[in-house]
């Protein structure tokens, strides 16, 4: 049997002394898998995420598209492409700032359905786009809304998710942010840029209608004074047959005990900055890996590279593999723990960040020069390479390394990042914490992906994929340092170990 989160009594570890802790039959009967409602209202707010992925994603197939457009108000150019691509960043990172506020002042099921505007907007007009400014604006605006989602869903769904599954659930949001990148690539085989734009709009009013159904977090409903709809809300997700009121008495006297608003003074304090410390750092290194440019320019590498596949296919089968990935990791997630998982993701990672590196250093050149999105193929010792035959097998190394990097990434430091967020963060700071660290998280992608392109002009192409591998070996040391194991634990407990400052749990 599992240890429990805290060996010594105390305080801030012994809340109930009137009431043992219950059984864990007791536990398993409140967060068991019997009440399909939590899945429901899980599903419901993830499509958010769904309408994130296929949004961030979406200038994959559109770069090269709008690069070979005859309409000169929508050609690209190399440094117009590098806007395109990157301005969705900086929409998120207003997004996330937005979250700061709107997560503690709307609820986080509220400002995830407020998402839908800026979202559906956005979409429309990139479908109905006549100029550059159309673009950009459309880009921004969805980018907006994935920001505003990526610091609201995974708070939500971890407290409405019970303990044994929260590790599922929180993989959730990483999941269907995926589900919608492979949504995104697989229709770019079959559906002109324009109409990319029109079915981004389905998901994002089939979340609005299921949410609407959807009750608030219990968390939330009891901080602003809503007991009685807070003890519905939890009944209705935990179901009709669960004894909720342990667990309800739990989050309650956790509310209570930190009602009050955060001061600056308060903030300093080890038990606050620490576990915001490490939400923040995680998602500035998860950035640093690579994935947002990787994923942007994903068709526009490929076409850059000597590959056997057309760079569409690649695309599409790279989808694929994220999608299969996260899904591994959202099934043993509470069965490895985080910490595994994550010095796997970074491991795997670095290998295939140090491959494309190699591969395109050394590697064979394209038969024949693209053009696509500016990327320069040619590297400083390009001129010695050999051509890429058609059909030689060395040219799936591209693909097979990228399959590999996206398989790593999905695997840990894509889910597990914004699970730990929302796990770690104090109740008292999480609305706002989570804000600064999706907006942290995005200022770094928008630097990533704007000075990409001009890297790659710059020093080749193989330069950014080392810098990668190099951050994957930070990553590594940080996880074993920094990290502390989640897996199983309620958010009380772990906020009462950062707040006794144990050290052991680390280990």
């Amino acid at each position: 049997m599992q240890e429990p989160l805290l060996g010594a009594e105390g305080p801030d570890y012994d809340t109930f002394p009137d009431r043992p802790p219950p059984s864990p039959g007791d536990r398993a009967r409140v967060g068991a898998l019997q009440n399909k409602r939590v899945f429901l209202a899980t599903f419901a707010a993830v499509l958010g995420n769904f309408s994130f992925g296929y949004a961030l994603v979406y200038t994959s197939p559109v770069i090269p598209a709008l690069e070979h457009s005859l309409d000169p108000d929508l050609h690209l150019t190399k440094s117009q492409a590098s806007w395109f691509g990157s301005v969705f960043t900086l929409g998120a990172a207003a997004g996330g700032l937005s979250a700061m506020i709107l997560n503690d002042l709307l609820g986080r099921k509220l400002s995830i359905m407020f998402s839908a505007v800026p979202s559906a907007a956005g979409y429309a007009l990139m479908a109905g786009a006549h100029g550059l400014w159309m673009l950009l604006l459309g880009r921004t605006l969805t980018g907006f809304a994935g920001g505003l989602t990526a610091a609201c869903i995974p708070v939500y769904v971890s407290e409405i998710a019970p303990p044994g599954v929260r590790g599922a659930l929180g993989a959730t949001p990483q999941l269907m942010a995926v589900f919608g990148s492979l949504s995104l690539y697989t229709l770019g085989l079959l559906l002109p840029w324009r109409w990319l734009a029109v079915a981004g709009e389905a998901p994002v009013l089939v979340m609005i209608l299921l949410l609407s159904f959807m009750p608030n977090s219990p968390r939330f409903l009891l901080s602003r004074g809503r007991d009685e709809e807070a003890l519905q809300a939890l009944a209705w997700l935990r179901g009709v047959d669960a004894d909720v009121h342990w667990e309800f008495e739990q989050i309650q006297d956790n509310v209570r005990r930190q009602s009050s608003r955060v001061s600056w003074a308060e903030a300093r304090a080890p038990h606050m900055c620490r576990p915001i410390a490490v939400a923040l750092l995680m998602r500035f290194l998860q950035q640093l890996t690579g994935i947002t440019p990787i994923l942007v320019y994903l068709q526009s590498i490929f076409d850059s590279t000597a590959v056997l596949l057309p760079p569409k296919d690649d695309a599409a089968i790279v989808g694929a593999v994220r999608l299969l990935s996260v899904l591994i990791a959202a099934l043993t997630m509470d069965l490895a723990g985080r910490k595994v998982l994550l010095f796997v993701s970074a491991a795997i990672m670095f290998a295939a960040n140090l491959t494309l590196g190699l591969y395109i250093h050394f590697g064979p050149r394209p038969v024949s020069p693209n053009s696509t999105a500016g990327l320069e193929s040619v590297s400083w010792g390009d001129l010695a390479q050999p051509l890429a035959a058609p059909t030689s097998y060395l040219t799936l190394v591209p693909l097979l390394a990228t399959m590999l990097f996206i398989m790593g990434y999905a695997m840990g430091w894509g889910p597990i990042t914004w699970l730990l967020m929302s796990e770690v963060l104090p109740l008292r700071a999480r609305g706002v914490a989570s804000g600064l660290c999706v907006l942290a998280s995005w200022l770094t992608a928008f630097v990533l992906t704007k000075s990409f392109l001009p890297v790659v002009s710059a020093f080749g192409l193989q330069v950014p994929f080392f810098f990668f591998a190099a951050i994957c070996l930070v990553s590594l040391v940080f996880t074993g340092c920094c990290v502390p194991e989640t897996k199983g634990r309620s958010l009380e407990q772990i906020e009462s170990f950062f707040r006794t400052g144990r050290r052991s749990f680390l280990r």
